[in-house]
């Protein structure tokens, strides 16, 4: 139980990676706030919070949140420390939307930001207002490979998973001192629905391709985001701080 008696809120939690984060922290001994817009994920099916308390009762919680929302932020960390104290963040909850530069709106940005990188800010500040208390707790922020190289039509992706990154580097300096570890993980192409509806390239002919391009010849599982998000947020990573860990079956190769 490498999570055994800890508290995590893990945002985007109803579907893809963040249900698959919440599953594997639950796993691992950790009672679980899964807070999303909506309770049911977009793959449909039982809802994160009640399939984990069917296995394991009373160790997850769903809680509505809008994470752009700065005040629903500080209400989803009030919920943790109620309930014995917050100890792991997991900022993941994202959005992506394509659009070519020479097309791009005001609207798009905003939202993109809004999303990505104001809900990271806010929700990082409020985690560590109450991790500070005790001087201990971990922060896990949600980036992306694309947060460290630019593709063409992703110019709001791009920016967004590039501010993640380096605010990760800012806050592990300045909340190291305090006992909060702050690290960002790095997805690679995964299973989840954001490449298979937001950017179709699983399933299609051309995103097939890509696999030629994965030393591992193969798509990322959403399980396998998990299990480097438990390494993260346990005592195994005890002496990790201010680092990008890219899990990506070696496509970016850098």
């Amino acid at each position: 139980m490498l999570l055994g008696g800890k508290i995590a809120i893990v945002t985007g939690g109803s579907s893809g990676n963040g249900r698959a984060i919440a599953d594997g922290f639950a796993r691992q001994g950790a009672r679980v706030i899964v807070a999303d817009l909506d309770e049911v994920g977009r793959e449909g099916g039982t809802p994160t919070a009640e399939a984990i308390n069917a296995q394991f009762p009373t160790m997850a919680k769903f809680v509505a949140c809008d994470v752009s929302k700065v005040d629903q932020r500080e209400a989803l960390v009030a919920v943790a420390e109620a309930w014995g104290g917050l100890d792991v963040m997991v900022n993941n909850a994202g959005i992506l939307q394509k659009e070519p530069i020479l097309e791009a709106t005001e609207a798009t940005f905003h939202r993109m930001q809004d999303v990505n990188v104001k809900s990271v800010f806010f929700g990082s500040q409020m985690a560590a207002r109450a991790m500070v208390k005790r001087k201990s707790g971990v922060i896990i922020n949600m980036c992306s490979i694309a947060g460290m190289r630019g593709t063409g039509g992703f110019s709001h992706y791009n920016m967004s998973k590039g501010a993640v990154r380096l605010l990760t580097y800012s806050l592990a300096d300045e909340l190291g001192p305090m006992g909060i570890r702050v690290n960002n993980l790095n997805p690679g192409i995964m299973r989840t629905q954001m490449n298979i509806e937001d950017d179709p390239v699983i399933g299609t002919e051309t995103g097939e391709g890509y696999l030629d391009m994965i030393p591992a010849r193969r798509w990322g599982e959403p399980e396998e985001v998990a299990d480097a998000c438990i390494y993260l947020a346990s005592d195994m990573a005890k002496y990790v701080m201010g680092t990008s860990l890219v899990v990506d079956g070696g496509y970016l190769r850098i």
